[in-house]
């Protein structure tokens, strides 16, 4: 973590005076992130199904383009693991079995899903991050982090499947750790621990390397070891003959601007291309949204990003991006961590990061051809796990049970059927349970809310009827919206029956930003609320009218 001497510090300046202020910080940390994304971006266009030069054009994009534009200060853009799964989906139901017929008309549904997202932004939907349940947004991430393993344990083998659905492909795996190929596997495997210990490593001087780019070089290494550049047959210790070659290396155009295709929009229409779109701007919205907020939390100076802007600019970039053969951006919550912890200090970090990956690949392509493609398999194994580490679930058990349900509810059907199926079922089940518990049809999406200004206390006492569940949550914020900065609120919820986790959390996150801003905010008379466990936030329900569970 970044130690602040924040406080003393003067707030960073934006624009170009921020970048005379903090150049030597902000490319510092650029060139440290540059060196991240660029075997992330790679890894994951490859596992999207698409050419490698389609990740390197989303984050010089998100990187150069986006910075200059966007809403935040610290964040990083660029392609995300994420989006993995529905650029996959994309491109095998829009090409029939022709992959590059598929990719074009991804690219396609990228430029109409990106300027949806700008649309969105200009409409200040950035608000909407505020509607979906918790449990069910990490649900959909812990389920897309499974996805990921189930594809890259089989490249880490030097396997390739027969299965597509992510269930085929997670039981695959034992066949192909009896099917693998020795020294591939023994790349993906030195890379895999590579990206465990390292970070665990407590020196100072150890936590400034990035663990990605040890892994690309130790794989280099490995691979020219192995001899990868040339087709050529080898026994192992089994006595079995195994084949090597350049497949299991990153391919790249000759020259960069071979790298660049364009979209083809003659599926618009179809069925599977408008389900492409959805799927596309649902995923891509509700990260960049999560994305942003979280990276707010973590900034030294506690800036605050626009949501609404960031959310145009992530959009507008991530058109641009689909133009010419780039995969879709979002603000990426392992880079943007990497910058504030290497001192990043303005939006000018992420344009370095753009620049020195733009210089990179321009320079020394021959360099990239070289990575073996199961190092990159073993950082994208990495990356899936954090999403879908069972901490995730014990955390969510610990909120309560029905978070617990509502999250393996979504992990499970996004897995068996799409994302948008399993996050809308997430959804769903909490909105039952609700109406279970005493909820009315009438109150699920607007709350019972009153603010009424006391002259003589001097404060604002806002009190909330009924229910306060996550589907009316956009209601009441609007409503606390009114209430001037620096005052004293009292949020009263003496008339309430129930209040789900999610009002709980984003309350919580109001109460800090508020007081922050020189306000007091107190939320009282939760007594006759029985929370449903320990935890400080878990969903509180009435003992006055008990509704069976």
């Amino acid at each position: 973590m970044a130690h602040h001497k924040d406080h003393q510090e003067p707030l960073p300046l934006n624009g170009l005076a921020g970048l005379k202020q903090n150049w030597r910080k902000d490319a510092l940390s650029g060139f440290i992130v540059f060196l991240i994304a660029l075997p992330l971006s790679l890894g994951i266009a490859m596992a999207s199904g698409v050419p490698p030069m389609s990740g390197i054009i989303a984050a010089v994009i998100g990187g150069i383009l986006v910075s200059r534009i966007n809403g935040s200060n610290v964040t990083i853009n660029g392609p995300a693991a994420g989006l993995i799964v529905v650029i996959v989906g994309a491109v095998e139901s829009l090409g029939n079995g022709d992959p590059m017929a598929g990719y074009r008309s991804m690219l396609a549904a990228v430029v109409i899903s990106g300027g949806l997202l700008f649309l969105l932004g200009r409409l200040k939907a950035g608000k909407l991050g505020d509607f979906f349940p918790a449990s069910a947004v990490h649900g959909m991430l812990a389920a897309i982090g499974i996805i990921i393993l189930a594809k890259q344990v089989h490249v880490a083998l030097g396997v390739k499947p027969e299965g597509k659905e992510p269930l085929e492909l997670l039981a695959e795996i034992p066949h192909s750790l009896m099917n693998w190929n020795p020294e591939v596997a023994i790349i993906g495997a030195a890379s895999l621990l590579i990206m465990i210990i390292l970070p665990l490593i407590k020196n100072k001087y150890v936590k400034m390397i990035p663990a990605p780019m040890v892994v690309v070089l130790l794989g280099m290494g490995l691979a020219h070891y192995f001899d990868l550049e040339h087709e050529h047959k080898y026994l192992f210790l089994d006595g079995h003959e195994y084949v090597l070659g350049p497949k299991f290396l990153v391919t790249l155009p000759e020259r960069v601007m071979d790298g660049i295709v364009f979209p083809d929009f003659s599926k618009t229409l179809s069925y599977p291309f408008l389900m492409a779109v959805i799927s596309i701007t649902l995923v891509q919205g509700i990260e960049s949204l999560l994305s942003a907020k979280a990276v707010d939390k973590l900034d030294p100076w506690k800036r605050q990003s626009d949501l609404n802007k960031d959310l145009s600019a992530v959009g507008a970039g991530s058109a641009i991006s689909g133009m010419i053969g780039g995969l879709p951006m979002i603000a990426e919550i392992v880079r943007s961590s990497a910058n504030i912890n290497n001192g990043g200090r303005t939006g000018w970090a992420n344009f370095f990061h753009g620049l020195f990956l733009l210089v990179f690949v321009v320079a020394f392509p021959t360099l990239i051809h070289s990575i073996p493609l199961a190092a990159l398999a073993a950082i994208l194994m990495y990356t899936g796990y954090k999403l879908a580490a069972p901490q995730h679930f014990k955390h969510t058990l610990q909120i309560g049970s029905e978070q617990l349900a509502i999250f393996t509810t979504t992990l499970i059907i996004t897995l068996a059927t799409d994302l948008i199926i399993g996050v809308f079922s997430g959804i769903l089940l909490k909105m039952i349970l609700h109406l279970f518990r005493g909820a009315s049809l009438r109150t699920l999406f607007k709350p019972t809310v009153a603010v009424h200004y006391e002259s003589l206390a001097d404060r604002f006492l806002v009190s909330v009827h009924n229910v306060a569940i996550f589907s009316n949550y956009l209601s009441l914020k609007k409503q606390l919206d009114t209430i001037p900065a620096g005052k004293d609120v009292v949020v009263d919820f003496d008339n309430a029956t129930l209040v789900d986790h999610t009002v709980m959390e984003h309350l919580h996150s109001y109460k800090s930003l508020y007081e922050r801003n020189g306000g007091s905010f107190e939320l009282k008379e939760m007594g006759h609320l029985i929370p449903r466990s320990q935890h400080p936030l878990s969903a509180r329900r009435t003992s006055r009218k008990q509704v069976p569970a």
